[in-house]
């Protein structure tokens, strides 16, 4: 027995010392917004509103206790009601050993450790699919930025998840014309990602059947409404340029309102319809814009604006409006390589809390 209780401590014993020397290999300022950030990700998994609404009453012990047993108690009730018998007898096998029972709490040990390893098999098996799902999404979104004559794009997509729910595209819909999407699908993950995958092939194959956006976004809400589930919609901004002029013409289906950056500032285009997959009786209307030479004209998803750092402080519309309103004259890709820099900087260590995309358009000097 005694011999068995020396071996159990020279194994904790090299984990610890295994363990320190992976934090000193790690750099001690990383390692505390590290655990930081799990634990905030553990607290906002495991906790609903009332609990945390409860907790706010307490003081720092109770609210330690108090935590520690809503997070317990939830973990307990993610698993399978079989799994969950396996754990409570392990529980019971590891406490009720004693120091002639060696056997008992070695098996009640390694009950824990079962549940463990089916709990981590499980996730391996999901995160392998999710995987899988992400390189078929990228395989369907454009791979290549679009060309049309006189004018330059740059277009960036980042999932928050293994898959996103963001859609961004482009499509020649003539010789001199190119239409251009950016959608966000409400939800976030697999469920958003189907829906963003269906909405780009459904547009894609309406494109050439309607020469004009507004009875072409129609189309899209009758077919979402038709095959979509009631609680799923999706905002949307589709956009068409003409190599010809320097106008765009676009609708706008519930999505932040796209940008002008001329040489007088700064202009946000509000008019709106509603989201995709929302109502049957949606009609949408095109708009058109004048753009002149070095003028920039900017789409993107909530992804900026609602992208949160450390401490739970959102990008904002604000800061996000600062940084763009004096990018007249810079390219496409300096412009969004600019904005995704500011939001990097800004959420620092934090985990990405929504998919971003932007579209930045700019009008050629003739």
């Amino acid at each position: 027995m005694n011999e068995t209780k020396e071996k159990f401590k020279e194994t904790v014993d090299n984990a610890s010392r295994f363990t320190r020397s992976m934090l000193d290999d790690l750099g001690t300022s990383e390692i505390p917004s590290t655990l930081k950030r799990d634990m905030m990700e553990s607290y906002d998994f495991f906790l609903d509103e009332d609990e945390r609404q409860h907790l706010t009453t307490k003081g720092s012990m109770m609210r330690s206790i108090l935590i520690t047993w809503y997070m317990a108690r939830s973990l307990f009730l993610k698993l399978t009601p079989v799994r969950r018998i396996i754990l409570l007898v392990g529980v019971l096998l590891a406490i009720q050993g004693n120091s002639n029972d060696d056997l008992q709490v070695i098996a009640g040990i390694l009950s824990l450790l079962f549940v463990l390893g089916l709990e981590l098999k499980d996730k391996i098996t999901a995160k392998d699919e999710l995987n899988e799902g992400r390189a078929v999404q990228l395989a369907i979104m454009p791979a290549d930025t679009p060309e049309l004559e006189g004018w330059e794009i740059w277009m960036h997509s980042r999932p928050a998840n293994e898959v996103g729910g963001d859609l961004i595209d482009h499509l020649t819909t003539s010789q001199n014309r190119l239409a251009l999407s950016l959608g966000d699908v409400a939800g976030k993950g697999l469920p958003a990602a189907l829906m963003a995958a269906k909405m780009q092939a459904t547009l894609r194959a309406i494109a050439t059947e309607y020469d004009d956006l507004a009875p072409r976004t129609d189309r899209l809400n009758q077919i979402a409404m038709r095959d979509g589930l009631p609680s799923r919609f999706a905002s949307l901004i589709h956009v068409e340029l003409n190599s010809e002029s320097g106008e765009v013409t676009f609708v706008n289906a519930g999505h932040h309102p796209p940008i002008r950056i001329n040489q007088d500032g700064f202009e946000e285009f509000k008019q709106s319809g509603p989201a995709i997959g929302l109502t049957r009786s949606a009609s949408f209307e095109k708009a058109s814009v004048s753009l002149s030479d070095d003028d920039l004209f900017i789409l993107y998803s909530d992804g900026v604006p609602e992208a949160r750092n450390e401490i739970g402080r959102f990008y904002s519309d604000e800061r996000f409006f600062d940084l763009v309103k004096y990018t007249h004259g810079m390219s496409a890709r300096s412009v969004g390589e600019r904005i995704v820099q500011s939001v990097d900087e800004f959420v620092r260590t934090a985990r990405q809390s929504d998919d971003l995309s932007i579209i930045i358009i700019r009008r050629l000097p003739v």
